[in-house]
């Protein structure tokens, strides 16, 4: 008898215990998603919000700096590194005859827009350059990633910023990029100065003296606009040089009594 009251109390404390151990597999992951770890405000992660680890989310940016060039190559390069890869394409974002130096470029601007809104977890890039030039904006826009914690891929360059080597290769890289830039602009400006010391006349070619006389005759005769005297013209010199030889002429001119 004594023996079957001990595992009477036996069975009893162990469905207690067994209760007690779901409830708190149960509050630990209520708190798990309620209360986030620090790490995972350090990357700017809001409380609450379950995201993947390595999101798949991507977005591909591309580049070209004229019209007449087409982003063909880097949108077949780009879709099959991310089929390879195993990331799904949310969207894709191509600036058409836009400078790699300039910040303020329309797709640019809306691809770290949809960053900011977690719409994505990884931006493609053909290669870096397509991204920025500048050392600034580029170091500048991967720390704003990071704390999002969006992942960056530049495919030819081979560099992933989900690893602290790729950071800082990619980091090595774009201030090389700079520094070969800043010597391309340094090699053509002593190419021009080195023309105007021989003569050569650079920028558009002068207006002709014909086109000149025309200008000034409808300046002296007329009360017309600028805008009206180049439309008289038919347009064969620029508004800046209308105006310039008008109001030339219109103020050698002595004043009507």
């Amino acid at each position: 008898m004594r023996y079957r009251g001990v595992q009477k109390r036996y069975r009893g404390v162990q469905k207690r215990y067994s209760r007690i151990v779901e409830k708190y597999g149960l509050i630990q992951k209520l708190t798990d998603n309620w209360f986030p770890s620090g790490k995972e405000y350090l990357t700017g992660r809001a409380p609450g919000v379950a995201l993947p680890r390595n999101g798949s989310r991507t977005a591909l940016y591309l580049r070209v700096s004229t019209a007449d060039q087409k982003p063909d190559l880097q949108y077949d390069g780009l879709r099959g590194y991310a089929a390879r890869a195993g990331l799904d394409i949310v969207g894709d974002y191509c600036d058409v005859a836009v400078s790699g130096r300039r910040e303020g470029r329309p797709h640019l601007n809306a691809l770290m827009a949809a960053a900011r809104n977690r719409e994505i977890d990884c931006v493609l890039v053909w290669k870096f350059d397509r991204f920025a030039r500048s050392t600034r904006h580029l170091l500048l826009a991967l720390e704003e990633f990071d704390h999002l914690g969006v992942r960056f891929i530049s495919v030819q360059d081979q560099i992933d910023t989900g690893s602290p080597m790729g950071r800082a290769m990619f980091t090595i890289i774009a201030a090389m990029a700079e520094l070969e830039s800043s010597l391309i602009s340094e090699r053509v400006t002593a190419g021009m100065r080195a023309a105007e010391t021989r003569g050569k006349h650079l920028g558009r070619p002068p207006t002709s003296p014909r086109i000149v006389s025309e200008i000034e005759a409808l300046a002296r005769s007329t009360d017309l606009s600028i805008r009206q005297i180049q439309r008289e013209i038919a347009g064969r010199a620029s508004r800046g040089i209308v105006g310039e030889i008008t109001k030339r002429v219109r103020a050698s001119q002595p004043l009507a009594l």
